[in-house]
């Protein structure tokens, strides 16, 4: 997960070189049409800068500081913000939350792609309450919305036993990306959140009713007569978000607040994009959750055939205006994104040498299984206090990681 996933060069994975090479290039590109930014020191002999700038979208895959679409990125000056632009904390970012991340250049110092971010937003796809589970297509409906999990779901181990741990009623905060089509959303992470003051919901509206002041969006009917400002281009088909009380009234929610959902998206040499195609108009003209992108000149490693609506892809190239010009456009490969897995770096917090566990930037990693792979140490050497890089996939239950690889000193 250190290099970026997709290359023009390589569909699977890039190495660093090409990674440093393919930078140099994009900027090179950028900056004979007039963007871009400062030309900079040249990088690998190319004779052209390296990207000055960045931005990411998607869901977060590791810490250290936060790893968002296989970039590393220094989160200590960040300014952190939630969906809405209220002021956040760093501290709150958990493993699979869906994040957008504006930085500096991304670099690669042989140990992985990195970049120093500026500001990181985040925000849950609904929070509400459970009112069906469905075990054998191990499905939700919160808040209305069908909710689909995936063994690349984390699962908050306040939840015990993942998925089964779930019961009508409960109050989930659901991220995930959004299947325009049917309207469902893959969950990249679900967490209890009993305390809720209030329901959240992110959405493309449906059925608007000006005269009644009601619109849908998936099953769930809501009320926004008592909305004090209205988007001015509230349609059908815009991604909106909600908030909600939490008590319906004549089987409708009441609506306290309304917001265009669409994302800003920042000026960026380096743009990636993960997630679903909630737009579609053709292949080289989408939306990727709610993002324009311009595919004119991209490379489909993939091919064309499945770049449709509702699609999960994974897009590079540069942001210009709110639109991400893409260089390659993938079809993101599930088995692939499984596999692949998350990556942790930090100390050891707590040692469990009988249970094979440890716990590491709040997450709980077990090592006791066969195959795990140690380097620049042994695990007698797990202790606490000891710096690690872990990578690992998630648990059956998706509350803890299994590791695969244990690299000690970070």
């Amino acid at each position: 997960m250190h290099a970026l996933r997709h290359s023009v060069c390589n569909p699977t994975r890039r190495s660093a070189g090409h990674l440093i090479a393919q930078l140099a290039c994009t900027a090179a590109l950028l900056a004979g049409c007039g963007g871009g930014g400062d030309a900079g020191p040249s990088s690998g002999g190319t004779g052209a800068a390296p990207p000055a700038s960045s931005f990411a979208a998607g869901p977060i895959t590791g810490f250290g500081s936060i790893i968002v679409n296989g970039v590393r990125f220094d989160d200590s000056s960040a300014l952190v913000t939630d969906d809405e632009g209220g002021a956040s904390s760093k501290d709150l970012l958990r493993l699979g939350m869906t994040a957008n991340v504006k930085g500096g250049g991304i670099s690669d110092d042989g140990t992985g792609a990195r970049a120093r971010a500026s500001e990181i937003s985040f925000g849950a796809a609904v929070v509400g309450p459970v009112s069906a589970v469905n075990a054998a297509a191990k499905s939700l409906v919160v808040l209305g919305q069908t909710v689909l999990v995936l063994d690349t779901t984390v699962i908050d181990s306040r939840l015990v036993g993942g998925f089964a741990g779930i019961a009508v009623g409960s109050v989930l905060e659901v991220h995930g990306t959004l299947d325009a089509t049917t309207g469902t959303i893959t969950a990249t992470r679900l967490e209890s959140t009993a305390a809720a003051s209030g329901y959240k919901l992110r959405g493309i509206v449906a059925a608007l009713n000006t005269t009644a002041k009601t619109f849908t969006i998936g099953n769930a009917l809501i009320s926004y007569a008592s909305v004090a400002t209205v988007p001015a281009n509230l349609a059908n088909g815009l991604l909106l978000r909600v908030r909600l009380q939490t008590a319906q009234v004549a089987g409708a929610w009441v609506a306290t607040k309304l917001g265009d959902a669409r994302p800003r998206v920042a000026d960026a040499d380096e743009a990636h994009l993960e997630g679903s195609i909630t737009a579609f108009t053709s292949s080289t003209t989408f939306s990727v959750n709610g993002i324009p992108v311009d595919a004119t000149n991209a490379r489909f490693p993939n091919g064309t055939t499945g770049i449709v609506l509702g699609a999960q892809v994974e897009v590079e190239g540069a942001s210009v205006n709110g639109t991400v010009v893409a260089r390659s456009v993938a079809i993101e490969d599930h088995a692939a994104r499984h596999a692949e897995g998350f990556e942790l770096h930090g100390a050891i917090t707590a040692l469990d040498a009988t249970a094979k566990t440890f716990v590491l930037r709040g997450i709980t990693i077990a090592y006791g299984a066969a195959g795990v792979v140690y380097k620049k140490g042994t695990e007698a050497q797990l202790v606490v206090g000891v710096q690690l890089e872990v990578r690992g996939t998630l648990s059956a239950d998706g509350t803890r990681l299994q590791a695969t690889r244990i690299s000690f000193g970070d």
